[in-house]
């Protein structure tokens, strides 16, 4: 039973998981015997709470459920990883599950690190160890849930995460996601003025923090409720990125459209980059 001190509460009520929690619910016992371990209890309640996907643009939670893909829970490290060890060992300080006390990856992270349990002890004792791409190590002496807890509440730092601390954490579900970009005319209004009407014609929205240089500018933001990811930028051409869930295409595409219209900017082309969703103007 969880409470106030418990540290996935604590993430739960700091971050709204999603309504469906993608690939969150399974059969543990199965997942484990095929494993050869038992899991730790916090974990389990993470992934039945949000399931695959994102937290905070950082680490992207892995699950033992659903299809084969790159984020699921196998134990895997060993095979990617341990021909590697064998020309370059003072690179692998650890060793990897199901060796004895093995690294078991339960997440990863944007930039193609590793965020592991070291599978010392009881499940509920292993640590966590980040290991990078260029094979730099962090280790912290929690589990899964105190990781998240400190990570969402600013009070834990890591050098091989990256994400904007300075905007609040957010949990984006693994769902499939079909990406149109909408070309668009400059406008007469300053950009700042074309972004506030935008999101304000979508909202309510979050902010997913921007880039700006040399006069370009990126703008990131999500519409609160829906899983549409939208990026108005002027970095690679004057243009409304925007991600959705395929069933969203016509609703995205009435609300997107009608927007752009509202922040005074006439639409060049639509294209279709990932997915089906092909939007007619």
């Amino acid at each position: 039973m969880s409470g106030p001190h418990d540290p996935v509460a604590r993430v739960t009520g700091r971050v709204p998981p999603p309504a469906v929690a993608v690939d969150g619910q399974g059969d543990w016992a199965a997942a484990e015997r095929a494993l050869g371990v038992r899991l730790p209890e916090d974990y389990k309640q993470l992934v039945g709470a949000y399931g695959r996907g994102d937290f905070w643009g950082a680490l992207w939670l892995r699950t033992p459920f659903g299809a084969d893909g790159p984020f699921r829970l196998t134990a895997g490290l060993l095979d990617d990883f341990g021909p590697l060890r064998e020309d370059f060992p003072e690179d692998y300080p650890y060793p990897l599950f199901p060796e004895p006390g093995g690294l078991l990856a339960w997440a990863g992270t944007e930039s193609a690190a590793q965020v592991c349990w070291l599978t010392e002890g009881p499940p509920e004792s292993w640590p966590v160890v980040i290991w990078s791409r260029d094979d730099d190590y962090e280790r912290f002496d929690c589990g899964a849930g105190a990781f998240l807890d400190g990570l969402t509440a600013r009070t834990l730092t890591s050098g091989l995460l990256h994400h904007r601390r300075d905007l609040a954490p957010w949990f984006d579900p693994g769902v499939p996601r079909d990406h149109v970009y909408v070309r668009l005319e400059e406008g007469a209004l300053p950009y700042a003025e074309r972004l506030r009407i935008l999101r304000e014609a979508l909202g309510p929205t979050t902010d997913r923090g921007g880039y700006a240089h040399d006069g370009a500018r990126q703008d990131h933001f999500a519409v609160s409720g829906t899983g549409w990811l939208l990026t108005y930028e002027t970095a690679y051409g004057h243009q409304l990125r925007v991600a959705f869930p395929p069933a969203d295409s016509e609703a995205a595409r009435r609300a997107v459209l009608a927007s752009v219209a509202r922040a005074g900017c006439a639409v060049r082309s639509v294209a279709t980059v990932h997915g089906t969703s092909a939007w007619a103007l």
